[in-house]
């Protein structure tokens, strides 16, 4: 168990933020280095050619060890929509096939799959709704299936997907796996060789404790041929070489560096997205899921007493808890809770808490005696 690591960021003792699943704060030191990181555009001599390379290199390897991937695979983009749009443009439809998805998916795995389905006359089919998301994917995969895209988690009460159950049904119908891993990656342990995923997205804003407009796309070995979303100087091989930038090259860079986005190496955002990753690692993410899971087992134990059900814990990720209520909630209910310092979600009917390694015994505290006050 990871005690409480609220000393290396910035919230105030008054403020008790439990909402990690909307925006996760950055760490005091990266907000630090992000300073610094921005004030290098004011001398840009102090830049290098190097740069160029350098950063998004460092990257690669970190986000691949918090996923369980190699590094060759990862490339990186400004949101989860960029990483799925990259998927949906690299993965065959027909006529008749489907993109299976659970209900309530995160409209950034939804959308680029619907503009898909349109052009190629396929269908997007939606698993029944209900707490067990894995037996209604299951249950929807079929020989039309041509890609099952759907989280780790879902993004409103943290139910749970057995990703490696719905990728080994993927595969035996010939089926690709698209995952976006933004509510999950950093927080919940995940193993790409187990799940044998063929495109994982993740924004980083959440659960690896980056700045806004960052992500990853790991890109399995076999689909790392693709076309990218955009055709970048930095992605063809030879950029390196500044002073031969216009001898034109069709191939490109190794592994999955082809997908990176436009101005991947940003000068301003990957030193303190860096300084996210290396800390989770430190911290390891089994070592978070089982804090996180404590603390929520704690929170819905507490709940309980004024009458708010949560999910069942074996269907639920640990760092998530969605507490439901026996009639519809105040839809200003995060407002009044908000105004007692108190940060979580409402999401359709579920009030969504979702602490991180930041909140301690205190935090606890001040949810209850809101959620008394308010309700």
């Amino acid at each position: 168990m990871i005690p409480s690591q609220r000393a290396l960021f910035d919230l105030p003792r008054e403020v008790a933020y439990l909402n990690c699943a909307y925006i996760g704060p950055m760490l005091a030191e990266a907000v630090e280095v992000g300073r610094a990181a921005l004030a290098r555009k004011a001398r840009p001599w102090t830049i290098r050619p190097a740069d160029f390379h350098d950063q998004t290199e460092e990257l690669r390897p970190l986000f691949a060890r918090v996923i369980g991937a190699d590094a060759e695979g990862v490339a990186l983009v400004p949101s989860a929509s960029y990483a799925i749009a990259t998927a949906a443009q690299n993965l065959p439809l027909g006529h008749g096939r489907t993109i299976v998805v659970p209900a309530e998916q995160f409209p950034s795995n939804l959308y680029p799959w619907r503009a898909a389905a349109a052009a190629a006359g396929a269908e997007v089919v939606t698993a029944a709704p209900g707490p067990d998301l894995t037996a209604a994917l299951l249950a929807a995969i079929d020989s039309r299936t041509a890609v099952v895209a759907c989280a780790h988690c879902r993004w409103t009460d943290g139910a749970l997907v057995d990703l490696a159950r719905v990728g080994a049904a993927a595969r035996a119908v010939g089926a690709a796996l698209v995952l976006d891993l933004t509510q999950s990656a950093g927080a919940l342990p995940f193993d790409a060789a187990g799940v044998r995923p063929d495109f994982v997205a993740a924004a980083a804003y959440k659960w690896l404790l980056g700045p806004y407009a960052t992500g990853f796309l790991w890109v399995a070995p076999h689909r790392r041929d693709g076309r990218p979303l955009e055709q970048t100087w930095l992605g063809r091989a030879g950029s390196e070489n500044f002073a031969r930038l216009i001898d034109y090259r069709d191939d490109h860079r190794a592994g999955a560096r082809r997908f990176d986005m436009g101005e991947a190496p940003n000068f301003a955002l990957l030193p303190a997205l860096r300084v996210g990753l290396e800390r989770i690692l430190a911290w390891d993410v089994e070592a978070i899921q089982a804090t996180l899971a404590a603390r929520t087992g704690e929170i819905a134990a507490r709940a309980a007493g004024l009458g708010l059900a949560a999910s069942d814990p074996s269907l639920r990720a640990g760092h998530f808890l969605g507490l439901r209520f026996p009639a519809p909630p105040p839809p200003d209910l995060p407002d009044r809770l908000a105004a007692a310092q108190v940060h979580v979600s409402l999401r359709g009917d579920t009030l969504r808490v979702t602490p991180h390694l930041y909140n301690d015994d205190e935090d606890v505290e001040r949810l209850i005696e809101a959620l008394a006050a308010a309700l």
